[in-house]
């Protein structure tokens, strides 16, 4: 009898035991799942700095191309504090001679920085470009000097006129040398504002560097008024960069994002002082006030450059959603947030969730080329619009070319 009951509890027992390995099993997998999650969310900007913000070429407006004495031609562009306008023509009765405006270009903005408008032919230099022979016209190696005993600005009249609201000046050429002793049309031109990245040009030399060897495309514009080669070179360098600001990131629940809502104008919680200024303080608090909202962390602590990255970690729990907030740092109100939901258990590339938006807090102007913008210390105008997507009207890189996001 004792033999049978040992046979019959031996599988018995092993199927209990069985059952309660099962059982914490279980448990234990429930236990993680309900575990918050840690996670590490990185922001790049991956953006590719170009010499020139804006760059152009302008030409006769006659059946000509060629400015004759007497006749007028104009370029608009945009431009902020410190920022100059560097333009080059041939002198077209010489074998080498150029116009160009003094390096870097001719200066926009006073000390108290105000718009400088009116006359400022005296910006307008005349330059010997060194490779050929002023009499023979045969090939020389000098390097680029001023041409002597010339007053570039009887030839060459130039005037500025300016836009506050746009940050945009209109400058107005005129060939004034009819009648002089140096009377001279003047070939196609090229024209540049140099990039500015908070704390200096990126190119403070455009074009051609005084008292050294020319350029091949400088050279075809002052031997033979062709600008061709010149305006491949800066279409090539030419290109709106940006830093992004600290990053907001705010762990919350539900459907509807605490940071925005597209069509719908700015809440007042503080999206206005990151879209215009990279300061995330207030929104940060605002959210943490919100009932849906259950944390709100910040990546980096200063302007996020090209080629940098700031990261942050986060908790969350299984359900919840992420959402993040950064300034396109050279614009007057922009910037950059997830557009799609974000899963908060969600790992790798989140970038193409990613969309640049404008938040109709204060009006627009050329990135990074904005009297009125942070960079250069400005405040943007004011404007009450509803939040959107920033469109076309400037030819701002694609996101992915900008921002990368991560989390791992």
């Amino acid at each position: 009898m004792k033999k049978t009951f040992l046979k019959i509890t031996a599988p018995v027992t092993g199927i209990f035991a069985a059952f309660m390995l099962l059982s914490c099993d279980n448990s234990d997998h429930n236990m993680m799942e309900d575990l918050p999650l840690q996670r590490t969310i990185t922001f790049e900007n991956v953006v590719t700095p170009k010499d020139f913000v804006q760059s152009g070429s302008f030409q006769g407006t006659g059946a000509s191309p060629l400015i004759m004495p007497g006749q007028t031609t104009s370029i608009t562009f945009s431009a902020g504090k410190t920022q100059a306008l560097m333009f080059a023509t041939m002198y077209g009765a010489s074998k080498d001679w150029f116009f160009a405006s003094q390096q870097p270009g001719i200066k926009l903005f006073d000390a108290n920085g105000n718009a400088i408008t009116g006359d400022v032919s005296s910006s307008v230099l005349l330059w010997d470009n060194g490779t050929k022979d002023n009499i023979s016209g045969a090939a020389e190696s000098k390097t680029i000097a001023q041409v002597p005993n010339v007053n570039a600005s009887q030839l060459m009249k130039l005037n500025l006129s300016y836009n506050d609201v746009t940050s945009q000046f209109t400058l107005t050429i005129t060939n004034t040398s009819g009648g002089t002793t140096n009377e001279t049309p003047f070939s196609p031109g090229v024209w540049a504002v140099s990039n500015y990245n908070g704390s200096q040009l990126l190119n403070s030399a455009p074009f051609f560097t005084p008292n050294a060897l020319s350029n091949p495309e400088i050279t075809d514009i002052a031997q033979m008024g062709n600008i061709d080669k010149m305006k491949t070179k800066l279409s090539a360098n030419t290109g709106i960069m940006t830093g992004l600001s600290p990053v907001l990131v705010v762990v919350y629940r539900g459907d509807k994002n605490p940071i925005y809502e597209l069509g719908k104008a700015d809440n007042g919680l503080g999206l206005k002082d990151i879209a215009q200024f990279g300061n995330v303080t207030k929104l940060q608090n605002s959210l943490k006030a919100l009932p849906n909202v259950k944390n709100v962390y910040i990546a980096g602590s200063a302007p996020v450059a090209p080629g940098n990255k700031v990261m942050t970690g986060f908790k969350a729990d299984p359900g919840d959603k992420i959402a993040y907030a950064t300034m396109f740092g050279f614009s007057n109100d922009w910037f950059y947030a997830n557009e799609q939901s974000i899963d908060a258990n969600a790992t790798g590339d989140l970038t193409s969730k990613t969309s640049l938006f404008d938040s109709g807090t204060g009006i627009d102007q050329y990135p990074g080329a904005g009297n009125h913008q942070a960079l250069f210390g400005g405040t943007p105008q004011a404007e009450n619009m509803v939040i959107s997507k920033v469109g076309t009207q400037y030819p701002v890189p694609a996101v992915q070319n900008i921002i990368k996001v991560t989390v791992n």
